[in-house]
Formats: C-alpha cells, sequence, structure tokens
C-alpha cells in the first residue's frame, strides 16, 4: 500500500510545520519566512501540486547545502506530533485495514526523507520512499541522491522499492490527490483518489477509479470545505416545524471534540428531527445510525442522510453498520444511535421499563467512545406510527416535544448487556415522571403504535 503525503493523508500541504520545524532549529540562521508562505501554501491546499511549484521544490537542495543531516532529522521529530494531528480523520482506520490485512505500509512523498520519516515511524509505516538529499561527513552537497520522487520519478522509486523488496505491484494498492502521480496510479493494481485535483478528478472518472475521502463518511458531499449539515444547520431550528413545540436542554453535555455516542429512546420518526434540532445546536456534523425505514420517510429521510445517516436493514444481520459507526468513532465523530432498534407496538409502547440492543455498548467497548444518553419525549404526538406523515395542520395547539440531553454514562466496557441496561436507565431517567408510570393504553392509544394498514395486536 502506496500512500501520498500532502493532501492525501494530511489535511493539506505539510510544508508550514515542517518550515516551523526547521526555524525552531536554528537552520535558517535567523531568517524569515518566504514572504506570502501562508498565502502560498494556502494555494496548494486548494488547488493541489502544479509545475512551478515542484520546481521549487526540486531547486530546494541546492538552498539547504552545508546544513547538518542531523539537524534536519530532529525538526523531523519535532514535527511529527503536529504533522499527525493533520492526518485526516478516516485514514488511520483506512490504514489500519491494510495493515490487518497483511500489506505493508509505505508512505511515497517527495518531500525530504530526513525530515519526514520520524512522522513516518510515528504513524506506523513499515517503509518510507522519499526524496533523499545527497550527503557528505553529515551535511548536504545540494544534490539528489536517486530519482527525486515526484510524478514519474515516484513511480521510478516505487518500482525500485518493489523489486528490491518482493513487493507485486499488480496487488498494490496506491492512494494520491495529484494528478501528477497517475503514472504510479496507472501501475498498481488498485488505485484510489483521495480529494482528487481537477485533472486526476478527470482522469479517475474516465478510468473509473474509486474516489474517497478521509476527512468525512463515503457518501457525505462538500462543497467549499463545507458539508450539507453545515448548510442545513441555519435553518433546522423549531420555527421550521411550527406544528410541534420543543423543550431542548442539557446540550452541553456533548463533548466539543473528539468521538461521542449518542443514545437515544425512539418514539416517533419524528425523534430525527428532534434529535437533528439536537445536532445543530452541538456545532459539529453528526452521523445517524437508525433503522432503514427512517431513511425511507419522506422528508425526515432526506435529512437524516444529509446528517450523515448510517441505515441499518434489521433483517440482514449484517454487521457493517457497526463497522460503519465504529469508523466514524475512530475518526473523532458524533455518532447517533436508537438502541432499541425500533419503534416499540402495542402494549411494549408503553411499558415504562426501556430495552435495549447491544450495540450501543459494544461500540462504546470497541472505541472507548463517551456514551450520552438522550430522551425523547411527546413525539409521538406529532407523527406517530399509524399516520405516513406528521400532522403539519396543527399550529394552533402543537404538542410539545422533550429533549433532555444527560451527562456520560459510567460503563464497565467489560459485559456488552449489562452496559446495555446501565444506557437505557440513564435514558430512562431523562424522561418526565409520567413516563415512569403505568399506563393501560385504550385501542385508539394501541391502533397508533402500530404502522398504517396494520391489523394490530
Amino acid at each position: 500500500m502506496f500512500v501520498d503525503l500532502d493532501r492525501t493523508l494530511l489535511r493539506g500541504a505539510s510544508g508550514l510545520v515542517l518550515s516551523a520545524a526547521m526555524h525552531a532549529e536554528g537552520l535558517f540562521e535567523g531568517r524569515r519566512s518566504l514572504p506570502g508562505e501562508r498565502f502560498f501554501y494556502a494555494a496548494y491546499d486548494l488547488w493541489g501540486e502544479s509545475i512551478p511549484f515542484m520546481a521549487m521544490v526540486r531547486a530546494a537542495p541546492r538552498f539547504v547545502r552545508g546544513w547538518a543531516v542531523d539537524a534536519v532529522n530532529r525538526a523531523g521529530q519535532f514535527a511529527a506530533p503536529e504533522l499527525a494531528a493533520l492526518v485526516q480523520p478516516y485514514a488511520p482506520g483506512v490504514l489500519a485495514q491494510h495493515r490487518a490485512e497483511g500489506r505493508r505500509l509505505v508512505l511515497a512523498t517527495t518531500t525530504p526523507v530526513d525530515l519526514i520519516t520520524p512522522f513516518a515511524e510515528l504513524l506506523g509505516f513499515d517503509d518510507v520512499i522519499a526524496t533523499r538529499y545527497a550527503r557528505r561527513q553529515g551535511q548536504y552537497t545540494g544534490g539528489i541522491e536517486g530519482p527525486f520522487v515526484w510524478s514519474r520519478g515516484k513511480l521510478d522509486a516505487v518500482r525500485r522499492f518493489s523489486t528490491r523488496s518482493g513487493v507485486d505491484l499488480d496487488a498494490s494498492h496506491a492512494y494520491s490527490d495529484s494528478f501528477f502521480d497517475v503514472p504510479l496510479l496507472m501501475t498498481v493494481g488498485h488505485p484510489h483518489v483521495v480529494n482528487p485535483d481537477r485533472r486526476l478528478r478527470l482522469v479517475a472518472a474516465v478510468r473509473r477509479w474509486p474516489f474517497e475521502h478521509w476527512d468525512r463518511p463515503s457518501g457525505v458531499p462538500k462543497v467549499l470545505g463545507l458539508e450539507p449539515y453545515h448548510v442545513l444547520r441555519p435553518v433546522v431550528r423549531p420555527e421550521a416545524f411550527p406544528y410541534a413545540r420543543f423543550d431542548i436542554a442539557g446540550v452541553e453535555h456533548v463533548p466539543g471534540r473528539g468521538p461521542a455516542l449518542l443514545a437515544a429512546n425512539h418514539r416517533s420518526y419524528f425523534d430525527v428531527v428532534a434529535l437533528a434540532l439536537v445536532a445543530s445546536r452541538i456545532g459539529r456534523p453528526v452521523r445517524f445510525l437508525a433503522k432503514r425505514e427512517v431513511f425511507d420517510a419522506p422528508v425526515v429521510g432526506q435529512l437524516a442522510r444529509a446528517l450523515g445517516g448510517i441505515p441499518v436493514d434489521r433483517g440482514s444481520r449484517s454487521d457493517a453498520p457497526l463497522r460503519e459507526a465504529r469508523r466514524a468513532l475512530e475518526a473523532g465523530e458524533v455518532v447517533v444511535i436508537l438502541p432499541q432498534g425500533t419503534i416499540p407496538r402495542g402494549r411494549d409502547f408503553f411499558e415504562p421499563e426501556l430495552k435495549g440492543k447491544t450495540g450501543t455498548a459494544r461500540l462504546a467497548a470497541m472505541t472507548g467512545a463517551p456514551v450520552v444518553p438522550v430522551g425523547i419525549w411527546g413525539s409521538e404526538h406529532v407523527w406517530p406510527r399509524s399516520s405516513r406523515l406528521p400532522n403539519v395542520t396543527n399550529l394552533l395547539h402543537p404538542p410539545q416535544v422533550r429533549v433532555r440531553v444527560g451527562s456520560a454514562v459510567a460503563l464497565g466496557l467489560a459485559d456488552a448487556a449489562s452496559d446495555t441496561e446501565r444506557i437505557m436507565d440513564a435514558v430512562s431517567a431523562l424522561l418526565p415522571p409520567e413516563a415512569h408510570q403505568h399506563h393501560e393504553p385504550t385501542a385508539q392509544e394501541l391502533a397508533r403504535t402500530f404502522p398504517p394498514g396494520h391489523a394490530g395486536e
């Protein structure tokens, strides 16, 4: 597996971080950064590599003539943790999958090998293919040893490595964002384009190479750095749903950074709207995990998908949704899950004790993500299960939907069944007093808990 560095493995260019590290090591002898350096790299982040840019990189060995190799390596060690913070959130999962399948992980980049090797070692790469500056007696001489690892030079370096290491390129994977890596992508058996520049996007479309984005889940679009979540957030407000009143509290319990599992009870298709309002207040994208019929529902389904939904086919017994949710959590995202799996029917709908499936607890144990309980009450009065659409005509006396977000649940992370009980008890504790009282439903109330056309029980 060969992975490019800038704009592929990293969110953008590594240049500013490496430049700051070399300044900190005193390699520039008091000289300031290049004028407009930040603008220069911002343009690179936006449009990718260009021939003038790479010509400057090609000329760099002349400017470091006389530098100590050890000092450059120390600068690389200094920069490694900061570069690691720039790794695309979904990249570690891809690397881990290839590693689990027995592939060697190789970082292939134009960046000087002495500067980038500490970062590659920190991330667990097995090998590094990078430009090697010529040296003598511990100092750079101003030249390059071997190929300049860019475009066809990168392909030449990969071929040399594969011959030396016994790697079969026909069975290998390569990941890049750059049009100039087309020679390498055409040579390996499994090319992947990640965050492609415009020219690579065109080549990949013609050749039907798979497109990937390691900054968000597959299928979630992004335009000018904005996901649908960011576009929808200003309009997903209580005022957009005048046929319901909302009482939402406790959103501050959701972590501002890092992974989190929001576990909510399920009473209606309208729960998705209630949770979307919670998500809009969080200020960070969320990924929903719910049964497929929620995503098939009109309006609400489109909203759920736009917010990064993960559909679950209950009858398939597939663990694909849990794997996708795990990847999202490992990428530091917020995942919303409904542990009950479905809206309870009949008398089960009125039972005070909430029962859930173990998926939430298992995800918490796999990822270490905190489980934040969410209690929803009253959503069924807006959209009962017996209706195909919510009641949007009740504008004079709209029913109230109450949402409470609690603090993270203390879990043992060893027994999924007992942890599930703790999670459901925490959700139940957020519901109003009437939720804990036994209620004998009327025939009409029972009928409202079944899908349209269902005979009931």
